[in-house]
């Protein structure tokens, strides 16, 4: 546990030096301009699927920007040969960047909506799909060693995850479509606005969590394939 608190600091600081909290910044203040000029329309109807959208950036891109900047400056590879854990790593990113997805996904939906909401399910969805985008941005983003590479099949990517629009906008309705690992997460999101079944909480919470654990298996995999082999360190 105290190489992972050590490694939480160090996430900490390495997105304040590179502006992520800046970005953050300037994300909630373009909402505040777009919430104020907008006409009145069913936020509690809308709200879910901008809280998804939001979270791509904020953990799929933003896990994605971390990795990459760390191999940049060399510093992934001094990492790898120290006796941090990758499921430490993993654990790091993954609860920095969603604790940060939580403040944002807060002041973006009581800007729109008041405090008319739930605030548990609306927490607990934005962390479990705050989880599985950190784990599958590191998945795509482990193999590539710039932005230019990344960033094409980062759309191609992000758009099948994000597939449970569809059924939540009406457009597909196919059952299949709760199979998707993201459709989960979405659930509890809506139920910030509307009251949802013991069924959907259970599906909502435990889907998103056997998802989780297969992606941090997956993504360890990831990194002793794609860092730990290719920096040449040995265990």
């Amino acid at each position: 546990m105290h190489r992972l608190a050590a490694t939480v600091r160090l996430d900490l600081r390495l997105q304040m030096r590179n502006g992520f909290y800046y970005a953050v910044a300037f994300v909630l203040a373009c909402w505040f301009v777009v919430l104020t000029r907008l006409p009145a329309i069913d936020w509690g109807y809308v709200l879910p699927a901008v809280v998804f959208g939001n979270l791509v950036m904020i953990n799929f891109y933003f896990v994605a920007g971390l990795v990459l900047l760390e191999k940049g400056e060399g510093t992934l590879e001094a990492q790898v040969a120290t006796p941090l854990a990758n499921w430490e790593y993993l654990a790091s990113k993954t609860l920095t960047l969603a604790a940060l997805a939580v403040v944002e996904q807060l002041v973006i939906v009581w800007s729109a909506y008041g405090g008319g909401f739930a605030a548990g399910p609306l927490v607990v969805g934005v962390v479990l799909a705050g989880v599985l985008y950190t784990l599958t941005g590191f998945l795509l983003v482990a193999r590539y060693r710039s932005i230019n590479e990344f960033m094409f099949p980062s759309v191609l990517f992000t758009a099948v995850l994000s597939l449970p629009l569809l059924h939540y906008f009406g457009l597909w309705n196919a059952w299949l479509l709760y199979l998707h690992p993201f459709a989960a997460p979405l659930v509890l999101l809506g139920g910030a606005f509307r009251p949802i079944a013991s069924w959907e909480w259970a599906y909502g919470v435990l889907y998103s969590a056997a998802w989780a654990g297969m992606l941090l298996l997956a993504s360890q995999r990831s990194f002793d394939r794609f860092i730990v082999a290719r920096e040449g360190v040995g265990g």
